[in-house]
């Protein structure tokens, strides 16, 4: 409707120039009023690209002086005496109606359009135009602001409709989205406590083993991580999903994992997959060579960011003065004398210079840091002696 109305002016406009140019450019006045008609055009619309829409002020100014103050000086001061001498300016009120009509509320509209009748019907008794005329006239100006009124109410209608067809559709998606993750949940419980519990219900294992008690605590791990879901899992569900199967990727092959989550940011699939990726080689570096069994998983939005931490307690590994090789890890990373950790190009940090091969550094270079800097994050990297390792990844980086 923006656009619609401001064609509807610069229609006027152009025939108003087109009068002035062939029958009035001798007189001073009717160039006055096509400058001041061009100018408060021109304010209009750009307050209407300012603010993406017409502006009441804006267009209220325009009905008062285009509208109902022109039609007089026109008649005083420009020689307007007959009716065709006036009528291009009466043919601006028609678009100054059609705006207001955009612009106004019903009521506000209502007064805008009596101002503009009362006005272009006096000015046509001034110059004493015949009753056709000034009719047809007003009938023009009354509808220009109907049919603006009814096609703006319309696209409204319609824009509400769609708006409200996308957040029930949007609704459905997300319906279906907890209805599968349930599903998932519901066939993980039957495939491993339930599967369990069955087992030890029927007495065909004995519940009191090491190997018995280590699966019922990862099945009790689950449980509990099931049980304490925050509030924003609907937000961040990919990412939860993806870090739960990396858990439990890695108990299935025989390590305890503590993961707890809490207010995880909604981030692309693909940047969920990363990170699930990466946190799933750190817990494969605790399996396979720190010397524990207990890893420390979590997740949780910091200003924006997600950060994955994964923890362990083990043997760790010592600070080497050599520099990491330069294809494989992050590039110009540096540790002088045991020094706290620099940043690497690309986006990594690593505390330790060089990972020796026992401590997994390899997989780390091709899985941890390779994958972070692909997708603008980074991947953090703390180690010591006797004091575990700590893997942090951060996205973005």
């Amino acid at each position: 409707m923006v656009i619609a109305t401001a064609l509807y002016r610069g229609s006027h406009l152009v025939a108003g120039g087109s009068v002035v140019t062939q029958h009035q450019r001798d007189r001073p006045f009717p160039w006055l009023a096509l400058v001041a008609a061009i100018a408060a055009t021109a304010l209009i619309w750009f307050m209407a690209a300012r603010h993406r829409r017409l502006v009441s002020w804006a267009v209220g100014l325009d009905v008062l002086v285009i509208g109902c103050l022109l039609p007089f000086g026109a008649y005083a001061w420009g020689g307007a005496r007959t009716q065709e001498s006036i009528a291009w300016v009466m043919l601006l009120g028609g678009s100054a109606s059609a705006m207001a009509a955009v612009a106004f509320g019903a009521r506000l509209l209502a007064v805008a359009v009596v101002l503009l009748v009362a006005t272009h019907l006096a000015g046509y008794l001034l110059v004493e135009a015949d009753a056709s005329v000034t009719g047809a006239h007003l009938n023009a100006l009354v509808f220009s602001a109907v049919v603006s009124w009814v096609l703006t109410w319309y696209l409204c209608r319609q824009g509400e409709q769609v708006d409200a067809a996308n957040r029930r559709a949007l609704d459905a998606e997300a319906q279906r989205a907890r209805f599968a993750e349930r599903v998932t949940h519901h066939n993980a419980l039957h495939d491993t406590v339930l599967a369990t519990l069955t087992a030890i219900a029927r007495g065909g294992v004995d519940a009191n083993t090491p190997r018995m008690r280590e699966r019922c605590a990862r099945e009790a791990a689950y449980l509990r991580r099931l049980v304490e879901e925050a509030d924003d899992r609907e937000h961040a569900s990919e990412v939860r999903a993806a870090l739960e199967e990396s858990v439990r990727a890695a108990e299935a092959l025989g390590l305890r994992v503590t993961a707890r989550y809490h207010a995880l940011p909604a981030v692309p699939g693909e940047i969920a997959l990363t990170m699930a990726r990466a946190a799933t080689e750190a817990l494969n570096n605790v399996r396979c060579h720190a010397g524990t069994g207990h890893a420390f998983l979590t997740a949780a939005g910091d200003s924006g960011r997600l950060v994955v931490t994964v923890v362990d307690r083990g043997r760790g590994f010592a600070v080497e003065s050599a520099g990491r090789r330069g294809a494989s890890g992050p590039a110009g990373a540096e540790a002088s004398g045991g020094s706290a950790g620099a940043e690497a190009s690309g986006g990594s940090v690593v505390r330790a210079a060089s990972v020796p091969p026992a401590t997994g550094g390899i997989g780390l270079d091709r899985c941890v840091y390779a994958r972070m800097r692909g997708v603008g994050g980074r991947a953090l990297v703390d180690s010591a002696p006797g004091e575990g390792v700590r893997v942090e990844l951060r996205w973005p980086g």
